[in-house]
């Protein structure tokens, strides 16, 4: 009886250290994306958009056999101004088909921060920098 016990307290305390694991999950940093606020960085889109389309597994689809090709140099044509919509940045086909927000591209998605970068670009003017 006494082995018993034994065996049922290790046990017990085994799950009771086991079931403690903690997960911690660092939020991404939010960006604003009103042009007007102090704190909206300037966004370049050779250097932070473009690396958006390859780190989101954009390219491995939209390499030329699907449109837009987000590949090669001329990225920037090739979304300007078919996908990109200055008047309401929000209904940009390039901001709002594969974000996080929408089912509307569930095989691949931008991130949050990915997401908030796109709508800002597209709130500064989409240029070409």
């Amino acid at each position: 009886m006494k082995k018993l016990k034994i065996l049922f307290s290790v046990v017990f305390v085994t799950f009771l250290f086991t079931g403690c694991l903690y997960n911690f999950m660092i939020p991404e940093p939010e960006i604003p994306t009103d042009p007007d606020d102090p704190d909206a960085p300037e966004i370049s889109f050779t250097q932070d958009i473009v690396p958006i389309f390859t780190s989101a597994k954009c390219v491995s689809c939209h390499n030329g056999g699907q449109a837009p090709n987000l590949t090669g140099t001329n990225v920037y044509s090739n979304i300007v101004p078919g996908y990109v919509n200055t008047s309401d940045p929000e209904s940009s086909s390039i901001y709002d088909y594969p974000s996080p927000a929408t089912g509307k591209h569930s095989w691949a998605k931008y991130s949050t921060t990915q997401a908030s970068q796109i709508l800002l670009w597209i709130n500064q003017g989409a240029q070409n920098n």
